[in-house]
């Protein structure tokens, strides 16, 4: 019976564990903190552990695949353009049930919680901190935009070099490999991490915490359901792909983005599903799947904001001009690059948002409270997109493995002796 539970797919297990985390968390109580949270963070530390040297492998590895020349420049580009497109329809999202939902309204008497201030990078600033003075440094603090730069510019020169740096490809290549098989390793125990992740949020919360802010929070799972159910399959559809199967192939990495809340730590299981499961090839997905992790943020940078600006102007009893919506709109699709890489990217966006469109930034005391809570369908939301928009491009580009992405062909891809990608043993 056990070996037989152990066979069952990733993805059911990992459901099962959240079912399971819910109810322990009910269960316990306030006792879930202690007992799950090491538990949880132990998972954490794992994934975590690995997200480093995958972007620093992958990326290099790929993009000295990828070569040098207009080709990466155009992927780079439509790349960039789509996490623009869908940014702008997240936040066209938010505004709508923002406003359908009407979370703000007829609250009275809402706690303030404490408002820690977020200092916002302006863009030169951004600009400056993506260049790392010592990529060491840079690996050991985990910078990743930094980490990406500099693996980038490794590739790049492995390209430029040809055959007199053939061992160092073939090096990187392995150390890719070698890094793969690591977080295939971890990723066997994300059911058990699900499990303590979700208990423990449970049991800390509760439900009768939630009640007070409760229209709030359902505003903002709806909009990213919608945003992902239905923007997303229409994108899907738009580019004659079959939308279960996207969803099939990236259920896993939304299960994980859910539990954990972190897109970088769910970056493992999310570059895992975009090239084994949705057929998306490594050496480009390997370039994408790290970019999206820190600029393409629909549920924390687009529909999250726009829902809570909306919610505090209603609460405060303020109206909003059009320019007003206007300059959300922009602040969603421009912030996420202008904050790329800043921890606490909803709240960063949040105050972004509320500083241009003239709230007081006192409103997200109101709020912070059930942050937790919201930051897991957003994460889901993210990492969603950030599979997307790999597929999209690949699909235009004529990259898709249709086999794969079909399901008419199971496996991961790994680079042969002559640098091309075959199915993995």
């Amino acid at each position: 019976m056990v070996r037989r539970f152990l066979s069952l797919p990733l993805w059911q297990l990992t459901t099962l564990a959240l079912v399971l985390g819910v109810g322990a968390g009910l269960l316990v109580g306030d006792a879930a903190g202690p007992w799950l949270g090491p538990i949880g963070d132990v998972y954490l530390n794992l994934i975590r552990m690995v997200v480093a040297p995958l972007v620093l492998f992958t990326i290099a590895s790929s993009v000295a695949r990828l070569g040098t020349g207009a080709g990466v420049a155009r992927l780079g580009a439509r790349t960039l353009a789509w996490f623009a497109v869908t940014s702008l329809l997240a936040v066209l999202v938010g505004l709508g049930f923002g406003h359908l939902m009407a979370p703000g309204s007829g609250l009275v008497g809402l706690p303030m919680g404490e408002v820690r201030p977020r200092e916002i990078p302006t863009p030169v600033e951004v600009l400056v901190g993506i260049v790392p003075t010592n990529p060491f440094a840079a690996l050991a603090e985990g910078r990743i935009l930094q980490i990406l730069l500099f693996a980038a510019l490794v590739g790049a020169a492995l390209a430029a070099l040809g055959e007199r740096t053939a061992g160092v490809r073939r090096l990187v290549d392995e150390g890719a490999e070698v890094v793969f098989r690591i977080t295939r390793w971890v990723i066997r125990l994300t059911p058990i991490g699900v499990f303590a992740l979700i208990g423990e949020v449970v049991g800390t919360y509760g439900l009768d915490s939630l009640l007070p802010l409760g229209k709030f929070i359902l505003a903002i799972y709806a909009a990213c359901l919608f945003h992902i159910l239905v923007v997303y399959s229409g994108l899907l559809k738009l580019h004659g792909l079959k939308v279960a199967r996207f969803f099939r192939g990236a259920f896993p990495a939304q299960q994980t983005a859910f539990a954990t809340s972190s897109s970088l730590g769910t970056l493992p299981v999310t570059l895992r599903q975009t090239v084994e499961r949705l057929g998306v090839p490594q050496p480009y997905a390997a370039f994408a799947v790290p970019l999206g992790a820190n600029v393409k943020m629909d549920g924390c940078g687009a529909i999250y904001p726009a829902i809570a600006a909306l919610f505090i102007a209603q609460y405060l009893g303020l109206e909003l001009s059009l320019t007003q919506y206007v300059l959300i709109g922009l602040t969603a699709v421009l912030g996420s690059l202008g904050t790329a890489g800043v921890p606490g990217t909803s709240i960063v966006m949040l105050t972004l948002t509320l500083s241009t469109v003239g709230l007081p930034l006192e409103g997200i005391g109101y709020i912070v409270a059930v942050d937790r809570v919201v930051d897991m369908v957003r994460t889901a939301t993210n990492v969603t997109g950030q599979m997307l928009v790999p597929v999209l491009v690949a699909k235009e580009e004529g990259l898709l493995d249709q086999a794969i992405y079909d399901g008419r062909a199971e496996g991961a891809l790994a680079p042969a002796s002559d640098g091309t990608l075959v199915p993995a043993e």
